[in-house]
């Protein structure tokens, strides 16, 4: 099995995005072979006018997606941290769309079933949003990297705010 801090994911540097969207577009071309942002496992969330953000399926430990499940459609790969999703038994009620704290989840507008990042794991070259982001805003991390990567800032930050 694979521990949390070993379990990888997207992860966006908000300084780097530019809400293009082309992670979006990237993603749901790569798995349904159709440029729609509603059919993406990645979604690009504005903050006010200028701040962008790309969000993913963190793989938690403990998803509170796969605990809202009524119909147990989801279950979570012990080896990859990845959810994975019955379209059998999801009859689309969304409980675990309301339920991830990342926004991660989505329905399918066609299927009206559930569907999640997998971080292209069918793809030899990867994750299509973090091959095509124009802006290098898209990384594949693991928690312990990117915990070494906000101490890195905030030290940064200390530093700079003692320059001034």
């Amino acid at each position: 099995m694979v521990k949390l801090h070993e379990r990888k994911f997207i992860s966006c540097d908000p300084e780097k995005c530019v809400g293009c969207q082309t992670c979006e577009y990237a993603c749901s071309f790569g798995k349904e072979k159709a440029f729609s942002a509603v059919k993406s496992r990645i979604r690009v969330v504005r903050e006010g006018q200028i701040r962008n953000i790309a969000v993913t399926c963190r793989f938690c430990q403990d998803p509170a997606c796969v605990a809202a499940c009524p119909r147990d459609a989801l279950t979570q790969s012990p080896l990859t941290g990845n959810i994975i999703v019955d379209k059998e038994q999801c009859n689309g009620c969304g409980w675990c769309v309301e339920a991830c704290d990342y926004g991660a989840m989505a329905m399918h507008p066609e299927t009206k079933t559930v569907f999640v990042c997998d971080l292209c794991k069918h793809r030899p070259d990867g994750p299509q949003c973090v091959k095509w982001c124009p802006e290098e805003a898209l990384t594949v991390v693991t928690s312990d990297i990117l915990s070494q990567k906000a101490r890195l800032n905030a030290i940064k930050k200390l530093f700079n705010s003692l320059e001034t």
